[in-house]
């Protein structure tokens, strides 16, 4: 029933357009971006924007329609994830011992999230620290390459811990006080590369001894709840978003969402985790300007 209402509402949309076929003809291609994106996304609890942000700069965008467009199309694509992950929870997990963390981890990392997001996107502090210890938004390729290559490091050192049969059921004193840290770090990082929350919270959990696939779930219904907040920024102010892109990879970023759970439950998760880590730091390493 809501995916028949998503493609009438996405027909209505495009039937809208003065040329829908020319639209299609330029940047119908963008759907495959869109689904290959939102699963990588939602199966492995990184934002959609370690897909987007590297084809982006190669298309030439601007740094800002980069990271704008980029959040529009995770808005599709991390909804339809969040709500799947969500209702797998409930229905799946909903009286599983090491699933009953998660209500407690979303509660505790999404304020601060925003918070992050809010801090680097409409405060003075915030745009001096991007431009002073970062070199502004338009070092966004290098900015991007060196999370990129430090977060694939930290995919690798996580995957050994995936092996454990046994988990943390519990939110300690300890994650009360660090989780919100680690998730307005990652809210601030978010706002200035489209990527970055949901990977560090994900790695935090898996590092700390609570349940992977747990973890991956987290991770995307938090990037869904930080990149909603983000995208109002740039709709109302900094209009960067490339709508053409948005409306044919976003409904492919819906279907990825949908299919990621899948993915996640077919294959073992540390290979997906090596196999993610690989071509993060690839991309992340191409990004550097010493290539």
């Amino acid at each position: 029933m809501v995916i028949s209402a998503l493609i009438v509402v996405w027909l209505c949309i495009l039937m809208a357009q003065p040329s829908p076929l020319l639209l299609i003809s330029e940047f119908g291609l963008f759907s495959a971006l869109g689904v290959i994106g939102a699963i990588f996304a939602n199966s492995t609890g990184a934002g959609g924007g370690v897909i987007f942000v590297p084809f982006f700069n190669y298309l030439n965008f601007s740094s800002q329609s980069v990271v704008a467009t980029s959040f529009a199309i995770q808005c599709c694509g991390m909804t339809a994830g969040a709500v799947t992950w969500w209702r797998y929870y409930r229905t799946a997990h909903g009286f599983d011992d090491y699933w009953q963390s998660l209500p407690s981890a979303l509660m505790l990392s999404i304020p601060a999230s925003i918070c992050g997001m809010a801090f680097s996107q409409y405060s003075q502090q915030g745009t001096l620290l991007l431009t002073q210890v970062w070199g502004g938004a338009n070092n966004l390729h290098t900015l991007f390459g060196v999370f990129s290559v430090v977060l694939a490091l930290a995919i690798f050192v996580s995957i050994p811990l995936m092996k454990r049969t046994h988990f943390k059921t519990e939110i300690t004193n300890v994650d009360i006080v660090l989780l919100p840290v680690v998730s307005f770090i990652g809210g601030v990082i978010t706002a200035w590369l489209s990527v970055g929350v949901g990977e560090l919270v994900a790695v935090y959990l898996i590092m700390r001894g609570f349940n992977v696939t747990m973890s991956i779930a987290i991770a995307v219904v938090l990037s869904a709840f930080t990149v909603w907040s983000a995208l109002p920024y740039h709709v109302l102010i900094s209009e960067a978003v490339v709508w053409e892109v948005v409306l044919f990879a976003g409904m492919g970023a819906i279907i990825g969402g949908m299919l990621a759970k899948y993915v996640v439950l077919a294959f073992s998760v540390q290979r997906l985790k090596l196999f993610f880590g690989i071509w993060v730091l690839v991309l992340g390493a191409s990004s550097l300007p010493i290539f």
